[in-house]
């Protein structure tokens, strides 16, 4: 399979921006290559015995993503882009944003990601890969396997860290039902359920995800009638909306990206029973008023803000 190659040259500040304006175009296959040195915490993830010697850091990065060629025409959406760099000009030092192309063969987009994802915890929550032996260490955390497979969510990235941490706060000693919009390979379902959900329901408009959240439900141990996912999306599909249902719901949670969370906001409160929580991330930070003002608009009191790295959570309560 051929897959065309574009990349950016822009700066190491532009990064997370640039990744979230690819995203939010619907591009998924991104690449990053720049000399920022490895944290301690990054070394410790990677299984090599000497680190590479990278040049020095000059703030320099090269933004890649790939499209699959198939022959399709790709003027439009490298017009996108261009036009969400510019955008992006007026918030962050973006570089020269010089996009050159080139072609590559027979990515394995499946398997060779797995080298990358090792396991990781959070609080007492540990998450790992299902090739990976449990350390002796980490034998009284509370484990989820994820096999992320040919879907989103290894759990590694900020965003699903900050959902995860208040689906442990506000889950606490009860036992809700959670609804998970855009699921992907069903890690924040699963972490509700082991946290003591009731039952889950999940949706997401990629059919792969309810294959891979089923599998990763089975190598949890969770039966398959706790959770029932549904594809479609849940801003405007009505048969979607009474699928999931109405006031239902304790917590609704959705880590997808700002310019999703925005018009999907005015049905949340509808899916929410009266004090229910809406979790919500997958918002860079240059974004978060933007959304604040949508959630509040919708009905909702925002109850709590947090931060890591360039990206937002809002977490926000039915009166």
């Amino acid at each position: 399979m051929k897959w065309k190659k574009y990349t950016i040259d822009t700066t190491t500040a532009a990064e997370d921006y640039m990744s979230s304006m690819l995203m939010e175009l619907g591009i998924e296959g991104i690449e990053i290559e720049d000399n920022i040195p490895l944290t301690k915490a990054d070394q410790s993830e990677m299984f090599i015995d000497f680190l590479p010697e990278l040049p020095p850091d000059e703030g320099k990065s090269r933004v890649s993503f790939y499209i699959e060629d198939d022959g399709s025409d790709t003027t439009d959406l490298l017009i996108a882009v261009k036009k969400g760099l510019e955008e992006l000009r007026n918030t962050v030092e973006v570089g020269s944003g010089e996009i050159t192309s080139s072609e590559t063969e027979d990515l394995d987009w499946i398997n060779n990601w797995k080298k990358y994802f090792s396991s990781f915890t959070i609080g007492n929550i540990l998450i790992k890969p299902t090739w990976e032996e449990i350390q002796a260490e980490d034998e009284d955390k509370l484990l989820i396997e994820i096999d992320p497979g040919i879907s989103f969510g290894t759990g590694k990235h900020e965003t699903t860290q900050l959902c995860i941490r208040q689906l442990q706060k506000y889950i606490g000693d009860r036992h809700p039902k959670v609804l998970d919009v855009g699921c992907g390979s069903g890690i924040l379902s699963i972490v509700a359920l082991k946290l003591g959900a009731s039952a889950v329901v999940g949706t997401d408009l990629d059919p792969d995800c309810m294959t891979s959240t089923r599998e990763n439900m089975q190598v949890n141990g969770l039966k398959p009638e706790l959770g029932e996912f549904y594809v479609g999306n849940l801003i405007d599909d009505a048969e979607l909306q009474n699928k999931v249902g109405e006031e239902e719901y304790e917590i609704v949670v959705a880590n997808i990206l700002a310019d999703v969370i925005i018009p999907m906001a005015p049905v949340i409160p509808a899916r929410l029973k009266k004090g229910g929580i809406f979790i919500t991330s997958g918002i860079i930070d240059f974004k978060e008023n933007e959304v604040k003002e949508a959630i509040e608009s919708a009905g909702l009191t925002v109850l709590e803000i947090n931060h890591q790295g360039e990206w937002v959570n809002i977490t926000a309560q039915k009166g």
